[in-house]
């Protein structure tokens, strides 16, 4: 017995086993997904680090920019659909966007809006405060946690993700987390990525292109996986990332024509603008956020003078500098303020918000990585953010990636969702009648009692890989440290999990159109 069980007990008198085998019973039964005390999607939004009166500052400063400034080097393509819609090209090379153009854009933007899973139980709903938690990144290189080493990532590292985050419970979605190295030519990049990714997992995929014919081909592809254009159309499970812009204020060549593909082809897409503070945004955390927002509202008018009520993610994405180095600092305080601002954004315009989060500066998964994680991804979460992007494996600030810390990482927002769901007081939870009735006819303690029992599954969120044992307990396991435990989940998921969803003859007919080089 652990020592709160022991708590009050008269050593003298026999152990009672039934409260401990009813608290066992409980462990072991299966509960409904509609009772359990964390679930994709949770509100967060009790964390406000800006005012009412800051988001109105900001607001206006982003119309101002946008008004103003302007951006540059935008495409031919882009000048037309945005100049159609009122917005400006000036005589010194950059379109600027009238106050109105971005207001009523805002207004009449997609809202409420499913990124499916292959899958309709896989589908998330990023919304008002409902939150999710996601991986991505580019990162280039995998951390062997065994030699404390890296290693270029590869092809068959990236479906291997794939699969980890599709038995994961906490980690809500997967955007393409790392970079196949050993893919040398762009489109065999680009599809193999995509392939790679949905053939491992039915939740939502996200990725991003290299170059715009490279998106058509991947669209075709989809078809095929979803069983025809219209059924893709109806249901787009992969959605494209596009840094559309280049910090600060100018638009991405590639990336736009990228974006425009996306949306001719029906693919939802993240509108993502990842200035650094102090490098390539306002070292002013607040001027970071500004920059950030007005850099993506562009995109936003961009889109929808393509194609009005096309889906698209608010994706403020500012990181931090450690301006005593230019180096990233993506597990800072800082970051977090960053994000849970930018969350509060999203809100003010109501719209579908991502930003990151979960990014450790450590290179291994040690105390540092656990720290930083902690802070970014739980302020994430209480801020409201929708997407929570890079929430899971990433590390050496996004430069590496971890399947062990995927393990970890599941555990961990695992107790970020529980904060994010908050304390419910009703007059049954506050427990007056369970303390009288412990305190005054009961045996003084609240184990075995009908309300602990009855909450211990749907109340309380226990880990899966995490160490709650006794000391002594610890030692009579062997003393087991946490990063085997992590390794050990992951080899079994590993030799365990073999996604089915892509049927073998489906598979083939895939190989037979493109150059498809994983090896299943």
């Amino acid at each position: 017995m652990t020592n709160i069980e022991d708590a009050g007990r008269d050593s003298t008198k026999p152990r009672r086993a039934g409260g401990r085998n009813a608290r066992k019973a409980l462990r072991a039964a299966p509960i409904a997904d509609a009772l359990a005390p964390i679930r994709p999607g949770m509100e967060g939004g009790r964390y406000k680090p800006l005012s009412a009166a800051d988001i109105a500052k900001i607001h206006a400063a982003v119309l101002d920019v946008l008004e103003t400034i302007g951006l540059a080097d935008a495409i031919p393509s882009c000048v037309a659909a945005v100049e159609q819609v009122g917005g400006k090209m000036g005589d010194d090379g950059r379109l600027r966007f009238p106050r109105g153009l971005v207001e009523d854009t805002i207004a009449m933007a997609a809202r409420n809006f499913p990124l499916c899973g292959q899958t309709p139980d896989r589908d998330i709903r990023p919304q008002g405060r409902k939150v999710y938690f996601g991986t991505a990144g580019a990162a280039v290189h995998m951390v062997d946690v065994e030699t404390r080493s890296y290693r270029d990532s590869t092809l068959r590292d990236l479906y291997d993700a794939a699969r980890l985050v599709d038995s994961l419970d906490n980690i809500h979605f997967f955007q393409r987390p790392l970079v196949a190295r050993d893919m040398d030519d762009s489109r065999d990049l680009d599809i193999n990525t995509v392939y790679a990714a949905v053939s491992g997992t039915t939740k939502h995929v996200g990725t991003s292109f290299v170059l715009p014919e490279h998106v058509d081909e991947v669209v075709d592809m989809l078809h095929l996986i979803a069983g025809g254009e219209a059924e893709w159309r109806a249901r787009p499970f992969v959605s494209q990332s596009n840094c559309f812009v280049v910090p600060p204020l100018k638009f991405a060549e590639d990336a736009c024509r990228c974006l425009e593909r996306a949306v001719a082809g029906g693919m939802p897409v993240l509108l993502l603008s990842a200035g650094q503070a102090g490098a390539t945004a306002p070292a002013a955390i607040a001027g970071a956020i500004v920059q950030a927002v007005a850099e993506v509202l562009a995109g936003l008018v961009y889109v929808n003078a393509l194609e009005p009520g096309h889906p698209a993610i608010f994706g403020t994405w500012p990181f931090v500098s450690d301006l005593r180095t230019g180096a990233m600092s993506g597990g800072s305080g800082e970051q977090a303020l960053l994000t849970a601002g930018c969350a509060q954004m999203a809100q003010f315009y109501d719209l579908p918000g991502g930003a990151a989060a979960g990014i450790s500066d450590s290179k291994l998964p040690d105390f540092q990585a656990g720290y930083e994680r902690g802070i970014t991804n739980v302020l994430a979460g209480l801020a409201g953010l929708n997407l929570v992007y890079e929430a899971a494996g990433m590390h050496a600030s996004l430069l590496g990636f971890c399947f062990d810390s995927l393990i970890l990482d599941d555990d961990a927002l695992g107790q970020a969702i529980r904060c994010v769901r908050g304390i419910e007081v009703t007059d049954e939870t506050l427990s007056i009648a369970t303390m009288r009735e412990v305190c005054t006819v009961g045996p003084g303690h609240y184990l075995g009692h009908e309300q602990t029992l009855g909450l211990m599954q749907t109340e309380y969120v226990y880990p899966k890989t995490a160490d709650r044992w006794s000391p002594k307990e610890w030692e009579e396991k062997g003393r087991p440290d946490l990063i085997e435990r992590a390794s050990a989940r992951k080899t079994e998921i590993l030799a365990n999990c073999h996604p089915e969803h892509i049927s073998d003859d489906l598979d083939r007919e895939i190989r037979e159109k493109f150059n498809i080089l994983l090896e299943r």
